[in-house]
């Protein structure tokens, strides 16, 4: 998906193919001027109809994997992991909350960088 962009992707088709769907804010000034990746999920969850669940391994996983970062991804033993805390009840509050911030703390190289209780 590009601004200006009219074209769907073919989710159903990728869906029967189980084909994994990565989300990323590819940020840059001529087609994805933006840097907030809960706005990407907003937008995979309503414009292209993922669920939650599809939008966060989107957002982790299969972002990883695009990238061929095998050790990433994933909350398992010799994993690498910075993780974002939020307060929220399930994943979908995370596409419907633009424009807020729901994170509460980040760890990074297994260290806490920023905790607000």
């Amino acid at each position: 998906f590009a601004l200006r962009d009219t074209h769907l992707p073919p989710i159903a088709a990728f869906r029967a193919h189980h084909v994994p769907m990565a989300i990323s804010t590819d940020c840059n000034p001529g087609t994805s001027p933006t840097t907030s990746l809960l706005l990407m999920f907003n937008m995979a969850c309503t414009l292209f109809r993922l669920t939650p669940e599809e939008a966060l391994a989107g957002a982790t996983v299969h972002a990883a994997r695009a990238l061929g970062l095998t050790d990433r991804g994933t909350l398992a033993p010799g994993q690498r992991a910075d993780l974002a805390l939020w307060d929220i009840a399930e994943p979908a509050e995370l596409s419907y909350r633009i424009g807020s911030n729901p994170s509460i703390g980040v760890i990074r190289g297994g260290r806490v960088t920023r905790w607000r209780p």
